[in-house]
């Protein structure tokens, strides 16, 4: 597992998801309610990525140049992103534009038929 996370499991959830998750759910909150694009999100989930290793590697003697670790980091620190971006949306998109669009779930949306009103 240490291979994987590239530090303990302990230390992984500490740092990456619950420091550095937080983080990449800030961003993705941010850039939904700013209308950025989800590209945005890939970039600064890699950026956040690399963060968190150099952080994991200078206080607790992690390695720098582990590719899977940093990959691992990457795809935990996207997802979280992407959920907050998602959830955003879907909810800006039905607030800012009840007449046309309802909930469709909890990420998504859906145009309103003709008849429906708010």
């Amino acid at each position: 597992m240490n291979e994987l996370l590239g530090t303990t499991l302990g230390l992984f959830a500490l740092v990456t998801v619950v420091m550095f998750g937080g983080a990449a759910w800030k961003t993705g909150q941010a850039l939904a309610q700013t209308w950025r694009p989800y590209g945005h999100m890939i970039a600064y989930g890699l950026m956040l990525a690399a963060a968190d290793r150099l952080l994991l590697v200078l206080l607790f003697g992690g390695k720098l140049l582990a590719v899977v670790p940093f990959l691992v980091a990457a795809l935990v620190l996207i997802g979280l992103g992407s959920f907050a971006y998602r959830l955003t949306r879907a909810r800006k998109m039905v607030g800012q534009y009840p007449w046309i669009y309802q909930r469709n779930g909890l990420l998504g949306w859906r145009e309103r038929s003709g008849g429906e009103h708010p």
